[in-house]
């Protein structure tokens, strides 16, 4: 650890530029592309970034269509949307539940 501070250092609460990301889009209107948002576990909308493409199919799927962004070009475009967050890397994730999956904890429900 320095002891010193330069002017060059960036504040402990500063974000570090994280580069240019992977990020996840759905299909849009025609030949558009949308950027897929995402929620915190507190419900907050977040726009979602991966440093590396592996990551992001790790996360979300092989199929997961994604466009490379920079950081502070994926801020621009999802801070009109309400998403003013940005996750990078996420580690969890839910799986996607079907109709045929109980859910943990209790018992299947059979028709009658």
């Amino acid at each position: 650890m320095c002891l010193f501070r330069y002017e060059s250092d960036p504040e402990p609460e500063e974000p570090l530029p994280a580069g240019r990301l992977y990020v996840p889009v759905r299909p849009g209107d025609g030949a558009r592309t949308a950027i897929r948002l995402f929620r915190t576990p507190l419900g907050t909308r977040t726009a979602v970034g991966f440093t590396t493409s592996e990551r992001l199919a790790r996360t979300l799927g092989g199929k997961q269509a994604y466009v490379q962004l920079s950081e502070g070009l994926l801020r621009a475009l999802c801070a009109p949307l309400g998403a003013h967050l940005l996750t990078v890397d996420p580690a969890l994730s839910a799986h996607p539940v079907t109709a045929s999956e109980p859910l943990p904890g209790r018992l299947p429900v059979r028709a009658l």
